[in-house]
């Protein structure tokens, strides 16, 4: 089934430069940011409304998850960081707070409310979203270099951008 009024390049364009200004981090893993910050949608798409990953409490659980299974100062822990860190970046920039019963399950309540999805709310504001979104990621494909292979490579590979380097924040 395909959702016309789905939003998918405004929470990954958000959650991309979010980061790169907040951690500045060369190692950090976009790929897995990416995959956090279309979870809550991809998963309460399929269960036919706001669930559970329109709640604070999913990805407090994520987090913890990590953290729990994660070995201290591992990749593989920093790498999956960036799961719950995209799925906090969904629920601010989908305002799912604005529904409090969902965000704040079960400390509202047992019940999800019937509704659906706040990025399914908004219709025609979702053009401009997904404008704003493609415009967040073509300024970081220009500021990584991405035109050049090798850049699209190690992306691909490692989930990295080139421009998170501490003498690249200097440049900017």
């Amino acid at each position: 089934m395909l959702y016309p009024e789905a939003v998918f390049f405004w929470f990954i364009g958000t959650a991309f430069v979010s980061v790169w200004f907040v951690f500045r981090d060369s190692r950090f893993d976009y790929r897995v940011l990416a995959l956090g910050a279309l979870l809550p949608d991809i998963i309460d798409v399929f269960s036919g409304g706001v669930w559970i990953m329109h709640s604070i409490v999913s990805a407090v659980a994520v987090l913890a998850l990590v953290m729990i299974v994660g070995k201290r100062g591992s990749v593989r822990r920093r790498r999956w960081l960036a799961l719950p860190i995209g799925i906090f970046f969904h629920l601010v920039f989908d305002g799912a707070f604005n529904n409090t019963h969902a965000f704040w399950w079960p400390f509202a309540g047992l019940q999800f409310p019937d509704n659906s999805l706040p990025s399914f709310d908004r219709m025609s504001l979702n053009i401009v979203f997904e404008l704003l979104g493609i415009m967040m990621l073509a300024w970081l494909w220009n500021l990584n270099n991405m035109a050049q292979s090798a850049h699209r490579r190690r992306f691909l590979r490692t989930g990295q951008l080139i421009a998170g380097t501490d003498a690249d924040v200097k440049k900017c």
